[in-house]
């Protein structure tokens, strides 16, 4: 049986959007359409997204599905939506 290695883009965000995606209130996520992201998200095949809300090694995250990357051109074309799926996993996590 063959290993499989997940492709998994690691995106940091401030509480609020943190626990907005957690509770599956949001279910895309933006980023703007610059140099910086384009390499990072465009002709690649990410499986999960793993959310960070903080810089610590004991940071709140959680691992998200990754359903597609397209642009918002409805509200504003020069951002990329990443379209959410299910919250698979979840560590950290402060009350």
């Amino acid at each position: 049986m063959g290993s499989y290695k997940m492709n998994v883009l690691t995106l940091t965000l401030k509480k609020k959007y943190f626990d907005a995606i957690l509770s599956g209130e949001k279910t895309i996520e933006y980023r703007d359409i610059t140099d910086y992201w384009t390499p990072r998200l465009e002709n690649k095949d990410y499986d999960t997204i793993l959310f960070r809300n903080g810089y610590s090694p004991d940071s709140p995250t959680m691992t998200v599905e990754y359903k597609e990357l397209t642009i918002d051109r409805q509200s504003n074309p020069n951002r990329y939506a990443l379209v959410l799926g299910e919250v698979l996993d979840s560590a950290n996590l402060k009350n």
